[in-house]
């Protein structure tokens, strides 16, 4: 700049730069300020400047500004440094109107609703480069309202993309009609074009000021966690174990502020594998296992069967399960629990508790609290519990006799299905107590069946109603089980202690079973021919001549 350049300024310990004195200071409040305090020489001068946002870059932008009369040309590549050196510099003092370079950039990022989007995207990559600073956040943050506002529009123009309410519907599914399947390939593009230009820029900070501005422009929740769920994949390639954890933990927070029907069950099974891996807190893990919960209905058995913690003795986490069960329960509690959700549930359940019952170190505590975890009205029928507890007890041979009482006491005898009740009666495992115990609930289950059922009435009715009565395969059998094991059972109050003779006899029954069934079927056919000889001689006779009926 010349022999006149009276100022040295270093900027960072990265460059330095000698300029005119009276030039800089006229306009930095900050380098005049430190000339009016001190008193001596006035050669030689050097400031340095530490932490200046933007470095030498920013600094040398200022100058110009300086050296060019307040003229500068402000775009949204630059406006970022300039308004942050601006800040810094204290360059909005003493001077107004086009002097200020402060207000001059303030009223060019006003403009920022006129930016095109690679500009957006400059202007906030850009700004991460700066210091944390005051001015830098509030370009940040301008920057994320316009572009979740443009984010808005263009889902408002494109009818196409996916709705919210279904979280899978990222998935490009199989179509036989190849148009139906481009439109929806197309749709999934457009609400999904903007994933991959933001997940390379914004840091998890700025990842949650963007998920607040996006819920205050009520934009689509559901394209929101596939988002979340995108940048936490491809952000995972590079990172290190910390940058890692502060990315889950970053999605995870997102993720609870969102409408919990509008995120993927199974993506979050994928989160929570990889939080268990890296040990996130505790409170983060909790929210996981909330939102997880809530939507337990969806899950499969394969997102159930999670390893269980390292050092665990056991081959399943199930403190994790029932978490789980705990969670979806608080969730539905109330008058208006959908049933259809809860009998999923229990399927779900009953599946799991059968996969983990052959585990030789799944204590009977921890099993019989799988067993218990919902509802008796959750379950229709008990006979998959049923078989679990068969495999338990036939791994776990070691049982006192408390707990398997308490495992036996746990199934409700009235929902095992004849088939299952015949099996515990067959079943050693199972004491003779349990088994007269399963079909005094078969006794109960068919008076009440008959209970308002006039019999003699069955026997008189017309065979076209007798047929339509027998069809039901399940009321046959329970019929056929109830004219043999009701009556022998009465009044015998000493058949605990007669083990053998139960055993011999519950044979001859189930044999005497078998008979009545064959007659059954032989009735059934004969009431079925009878039928149609009836209905035969109907048409003939309505097909004759008036005159000769």
């Amino acid at each position: 700049m010349g022999g006149q350049c009276d100022l040295e300024v270093d900027v960072n310990g990265e460059e330095t730069f000698f300029v005119h004195k009276n030039i800089i200071s006229s306009y930095c409040g900050k380098i005049r300020k430190l000339f009016e305090t001190s008193k001596g020489a006035t050669k030689n001068l050097k400031v340095i400047l530490h932490d200046f946002p933007g470095g030498p870059e920013s600094f040398e932008l200022v100058t110009r500004f300086c050296y060019n009369n307040c003229k500068i040309v402000i775009n949204p590549y630059n406006a970022h440094r300039l308004l942050c050196a601006a800040h810094y510099l204290e360059m909005n003092e003493s001077v107004s109107g086009s002097h200020n370079l402060v207000e001059q950039t303030k009223k060019s990022i006003e403009e920022i609703k006129f930016w095109s989007w690679p500009e957006l995207l400059s202007a906030l990559k850009n700004s991460l480069d700066l210091v944390p600073f005051e001015s830098s956040s509030q370009i940040h943050e301008k920057c994320l309202d316009s572009i979740v506002a443009r984010l808005v529009f263009t889902s408002e123009t494109s009818p196409s993309c996916p709705s919210s309410s279904s979280p899978e519907s990222s998935s490009i599914r199989l179509s036989t009609d190849s148009k139906s399947t481009e439109s929806l390939r197309s749709g999934v593009l457009r609400s999904t074009w903007w994933f991959e230009d933001l997940a390379n820029i914004l840091t998890p900070s700025l990842v949650k000021q963007l998920v607040k501005s996006i819920i205050l422009h009520k934009f689509d929740h559901g394209v929101t966690s596939r988002f979340l769920f995108y940048y936490q994949k491809s952000r995972f390639f590079d990172a290190t174990s910390d940058e890692k954890l502060e990315i889950i933990e970053t999605v995870v927070d997102c993720l609870s502020w969102l409408d919990q029907s509008s995120v993927s069950c199974k993506n979050l099974f994928g989160i929570l594998r990889v939080a268990l891996n890296l040990n996130v807190k505790t409170i983060h893990r909790n929210i996981l296992e909330r939102m997880i919960g809530f939507q337990l209905d969806q899950a499969t058995l394969d997102n159930l069967l999670v390893p269980s913690p390292h050092g665990s003795n056991y081959l399943y986490d199930v403190n994790l399960v029932l978490q789980f069960v705990k969670h979806f329960l608080a969730a539905k509690s109330g008058p208006k629990v959908p049933i259809s959700e809860l009998k999923k549930v229990a399927r779900l359940m009953d599946s799991y508790v059968a996969e983990v019952a052959p585990d030789p170190r799944l204590k009977p505590c921890k099993f019989l609290a799988l067993v218990k975890a919902l509802p008796e009205s959750a379950r229709g029928t008990y006979d998959d519990l049923y078989h679990a507890i068969d495999i338990y007890l036939q791994v776990h041979t070691g049982l006192s006799d408390e707990e398997k009482t308490s495992i036996f006491n746990s199934l409700d005898y009235t929902k095992l299905s004849s088939e299952c009740c015949n099996h515990l009666t067959q079943n050693a495992k199972f004491p003779p107590r349990f088994a007269t115990l399963a079909l005094k609930a078969q006794q109960l289950k068919l008076e009440n069946l008959f209970r308002g059922m006039d019999v003699q009435k069955r026997f008189i009715l017309p065979p076209h109603e007798l047929v339509a009565t027998e069809t039901n395969e399940e009321r046959r059998k329970q019929v056929v089980v109830y004219a043999e094991q009701v009556v022998p059972y009465e009044g015998k109050k000493d058949i605990v202690s007669e083990n053998e003779k139960m055993k011999a006899h519950l044979e001859g029954m189930q044999w005497r079973v078998v008979e009545l069934e064959k007659v059954c079927r032989k009735m059934q056919t004969q009431m079925s021919k009878m039928l149609k000889s009836k209905s035969s001689r109907q048409t003939s006779s309505k097909s004759l001549p008036r005159l000769c009926s």
